[in-house]
């Protein structure tokens, strides 16, 4: 990355960088995999990076915003970090790769959203056990560890998991 240094960087080599950034809440997201990395400028010396937090009172967002400038910094890039609530994040901005990961860490990813046809899985509401796949699951709590998810139980293997909640 000898051009980020030397302040020739584009957009896609600071949206690399900032792959190093993850959700201090669920840490094997990126804030790429989350959606919330919704834009990269470059105007003149300065990186202009805008976010949208997961919801308006997010309590991760001030430390995503410090991984972010330090990421950056350590590269010699100013950066301004913005924040935007309009419009609303949503859990379709989440990458597959993301929805995979949270799948292999034990958290059930969200479920579609859109309307009009989708794949959903069978089961309850479409949420599967991420230890055993099983669609035999009962919620717990509408609230989880964090504001995002809610915690539920699989009646076959008799394993609790946290579903992250689709927005």
């Amino acid at each position: 990355m000898t051009d980020v240094v030397m302040g020739r960087v584009t957009p896609e080599q600071v949206r690399a960088v900032l792959d190093e950034v993850h959700d201090p809440e669920i840490p094997v997201l990126t804030i790429s995999d989350l959606g919330i990395l919704r834009d990269v400028e470059i105007v003149g010396d300065l990186v202009l990076v805008t976010v949208t937090p997961t919801y308006s009172g997010c309590p991760a967002m001030d430390t995503i915003r410090a991984d972010i400038r330090r990421v950056l910094q350590e590269r010699g890039l100013a950066c301004e970090v913005r924040t935007v609530l309009a419009p609303a994040w949503t859990t379709e901005w989440m990458t597959a790769a993301g929805r995979e990961k949270l799948q292999a860490y034990g958290i059930a990813p969200p479920r579609p959203t859109r309307s009009g046809p989708v794949d959903v899985p069978l089961g309850l509401r479409g949420i599967r056990c991420p230890q055993c796949t099983s669609p035999d699951v009962a919620e717990l709590s509408r609230f989880g560890s964090t504001s995002c998810k809610s915690l539920w139980r699989c009646n076959t293997c008799r394993e609790p998991f946290d579903h992250f909640r689709a927005h």
